[in-house]
């Protein structure tokens, strides 16, 4: 990157690790230099707005959104790429792993064409430089599927992959362990009569004996070899949190159960959970509370999951609704939380030394409105 001159914030709210102050902060090359209490002589004058690190986003499913808009409508990767960068970066955040699903199933019997799409134009468009974000790739491997190892083996090994996902949407169990309530779903969804999705589950549960122990085998070795991060999904029970904290399991997305967060929390386990489910007040599936996590001090990372900006509408929310939480702590969840999670020291929050990855917030707006982006220094939206 080039050599970048001195650039100054002034009259800032800045949100440290601990604290909030008034002052400015200092970036030189792209990284912060130093931070200041007080007004600075000269400077760009944030008016008094919150400024903030750069937030980072684990699990999006919002690329694959863009590239497939509706069922059968598959849009240019490149395209795709480009609108979802501009609404992550413009929802301040300025790391994101875009979430790329592997393992064909009946639905999408080409899985891995359509990934391989995706995951080329991520790091096309990163080696470019042409994204506002900074974009890695996060592995979704559905362990139930025939191809999944040969999906990650062929998309694994590459700078740009650095999260890999277990996850088992089988009916009845962890995020469906209700078959009934699987069912009502589902019938909604595909339209099928109930003997159609009586023959479908049967198949999806045969698929969960034949393939998904030997392919979780598979694919938390071959992960570890690489180095990259491991995230559990979708954990309900005490045995699955045992079996993720066997496995070297950094991160537990979207526990479903107070029991599985709990032990999670105690086996030294991030947990993941939706900023939709802090921004709704509950989870869309009936799972537990984010925000009741929050309060029982047992989350430690929110992810934007579908709606991107509701990571950062999340976080500013959170202080109003858990008694004893400051802005700092709530900001850490979309911040210095994830990035330490993800192996990404250098960045999450504004100290010296680290990136220049900041956002300005409105400060007395309703919603924290976000005015500006800077990553590594340089503005991006």
């Amino acid at each position: 990157m080039t050599a970048l001159p001195e650039t100054v914030f002034t009259n800032a709210r800045i949100v440290l690790a601990d604290e909030v102050i008034t002052g400015s902060v200092s970036l030189i090359d792209g990284r912060i230099a130093a931070i200041d209490s007080g007004p600075a002589r000269q400077g760009e004058d944030m008016g008094g707005d919150y400024l903030i690190p750069g937030l980072v986003e684990l699990h999006t499913d919002h690329l694959e959104n863009h590239y497939r808009p509706r069922p059968g409508v598959f849009w240019e990767p490149m395209a795709a790429l480009h609108a979802h960068d501009a609404q992550i970066a413009g929802s301040g955040i300025t790391t994101v792993f875009d979430a790329v699903r592997i393992g064909s199933d009946t639905d999408m019997p080409e899985m891995l064409e359509h990934a391989e799409k995706l995951v080329h134009a991520v790091r096309q468009g990163g080696a470019a430089g042409w994204l506002r974000a900074e974009h890695f790739i996060h592995l979704r491997c559905e362990l139930p599927s025939h191809d999944v190892v040969a999906h990650f083996e062929a998309l694994a090994d590459h700078p740009s992959t650095r999260l890999a996902s277990v996850m088992d949407h089988t009916p009845g169990q962890r995020q469906f362990r209700s078959l009934a309530d699987y069912k009502r779903f589902y019938a909604r969804q595909m339209g099928r009569t109930p003997e159609e999705l009586q023959a479908f589950v049967d198949a999806r549960q045969a698929d969960h004996d034949r393939y998904s122990a030997s392919n979780r085998r598979a694919i938390v070795a071959r992960a570890h070899l690489l180095g990259l991060a491991i995230a559990s999904h979708d954990d309900a029970t005490l045995a699955h949190v045992e079996e993720a904290a066997d496995d070297g399991v950094a991160i537990s997305e979207f526990p479903t159960t107070l029991e599985a967060a709990s032990a999670a929390h105690d086996a030294g386990l991030a947990i993941l959970m939706g900023a939709p489910n802090v921004v709704r007040g509950k989870s869309h599936s009936g799972n537990i509370s984010a925000t009741d996590l929050v309060a029982a001090g047992l989350l430690d990372i929110l992810s934007s999951d579908y709606v991107p900006f509701a990571l950062l509408q999340a976080a500013f929310l959170l202080p109003q609704r858990v008694e004893g939480l400051d802005l700092s702590r709530a900001l850490a969840t979309v911040t210095a939380n994830p990035a330490r999670a993800a192996g990404l020291d250098d960045r999450g929050e504004i100290a010296p030394g680290k990136r220049a990855d900041l956002v300005r917030v409105a400060a007395h707006a309703p919603l924290p409105v976000v005015r500006s982006v800077w990553r590594e220094g340089l503005r991006v939206s």
